[in-house]
């Protein structure tokens, strides 16, 4: 009998250490997520960037191609026929901050599809002789690497690229289907800028001035009216034709 009582204490005794052991991490888990969001709620200088802080290109309401899902905005495009204007054209549904920003700190998350294509704009002016945001905006490339054919145009229109102007240092892209992370600092106080790419600098350039303008020279937007000129403007999430999913958008004004 002491035998049958002593076995049932030691099992009692098991089965409640092994169950502290089940709940352990999950009570870390609760720890951390508690401590991150008073990190957050702490952190006055950053400013999320919901899809209630953008607008279409030009004003106007979010257009329906693009969707909040699980926190994050993604982008479905439209079809051949829901792009036609009444003149005939085809449309764009860029999306566009509320705000105007001049110098700034942009974090978030971007996942591209296969062959996809994108970009992250700033410096964008409404104004109705530009007719896209690319018109008048700096930005850096989103894009898949290995399958559009972009890429093959040279490395400056590779993922993390200064668009056109200057090149990553390295692609540090992850495979398709994942999410990498980019920060992008304009600071047009000391006139630099720079795109880190999943913790790495990739690259770094001038956003204004003589020294913009140099590398400028012999791009495709040398003669563009307007380009790169604007200190203050709006930030554009491209319509490139193909699904990109943005997330953990914020911002912190310098």
């Amino acid at each position: 009998m002491k035998k049958l009582l002593f076995t049932i204490v030691l099992a009692v005794a098991f089965l409640g250490c092994k169950e502290k052991t089940k709940e352990a991490p999950m009570e870390e888990d609760a720890a951390m997520t508690e401590a991150n969001t008073e990190v957050m709620n702490t952190d006055d200088e950053w400013t999320a960037l919901s899809l209630d802080h953008w607008e279409a290109f030009r004003g106007g309401e979010v257009p329906k191609y693009w969707q909040e899902e699980d926190g994050a905005i993604v982008f479905h495009p439209p079809t051949a026929e829901e792009r036609k204007g009444e003149d005939g054209k085809n449309k764009s549904f860029n999306l566009v901050t509320k705000d105007d920003y001049s110098s700034f700190v942009l974090s978030l998350e971007w996942k591209i599809t296969e062959a996809g294509n994108s970009g992250i704009l700033w410096g964008v002016s409404e104004d109705e002789k530009f007719k896209e945001p690319y018109h008048t905006g700096l930005e850096i490339q989103v894009l898949d690497n290995e399958k559009h054919p972009d890429a093959k145009n040279g490395t400056t229109h590779q993922a993390g690229a200064l668009y056109d102007l200057v090149e990553p240092s390295e692609d540090v892209t992850k495979p398709i289907g994942e999410w990498n992370t980019a920060i992008i600092t304009v600071d047009h106080t000391t006139n630099s800028g720079s795109s880190v790419l999943n913790g790495v600098e990739v690259a770094t350039f001038p956003v204004g001035g003589d020294e913009l303008a140099a590398r400028l020279k012999g791009s495709k937007f040398e003669n563009w009216e307007g380009f790169g000129t604007f200190k203050s403007g709006k930030i554009a999430l491209q319509d490139h034709g193909d699904v990109v999913t943005f997330r953990n958008i914020k911002i912190k004004k310098l």
